[in-house]
């Protein structure tokens, strides 16, 4: 399955990938090395705590290779557009509420709510996927259902 994501992201990944292979993994190869030097293993809580590390890094490096693998890369565009797609920044106005959103619809890695960038897999972007200007948009949640009319759309430099 492809995964959806920015240049950016998919930058920001393969910098990851990067730094864990030639900085993060000779350091715990390393502290493996001292700790084994202080003798028995079954007690040594230095050896095991490095090889735990190790254990993480393979791990998250693996999990990367696979995201860079099926990576799709989405070019950006700049302006406005009539739907809303991968990679547009949308303002809704939630109709219960008249409160302003603005959220930018990418993908799950780079995904950061905090910043206003959501997952277009989350349940607020699967609802907003292929809807226009004045749309009316119910989102499902846990909590219930929430409205939002879609006030603009548009792309951002990211």
């Amino acid at each position: 399955m492809k995964i959806p994501m920015t240049k950016k992201g998919y930058e920001a990944l393969q910098a990851e990938l990067t730094r864990l292979r030639r900085e993060e993994r000779p350091k715990v190869i390393q502290a493996i090395t001292e700790a084994r030097e202080h003798g028995d293993l079954k007690e040594n809580a230095e050896y095991k705590a490095a090889k735990e590390h190790q254990q993480f890094i393979d791990t998250r490096m693996s999990e990367l290779e696979h995201k860079l693998g099926n990576a799709q890369v989405v070019e950006i565009t700049s302006g406005q557009s009539d739907t809303i797609v991968f990679g547009v920044t949308v303002l809704l106005l939630g109709l219960e509420s008249q409160e302003e959103k603005r959220y930018t619809l990418l993908g799950q890695e780079e995904a950061d709510i905090k910043n206003g960038s959501i997952s277009v897999q989350s349940p607020i972007g699967r609802a907003l996927i292929g809807h226009r200007v004045g749309d009316i948009v119910e989102v499902h949640r846990p909590a219930g259902v929430i409205e939002y009319q879609v006030q603009s759309i548009w792309f951002e430099e990211l």
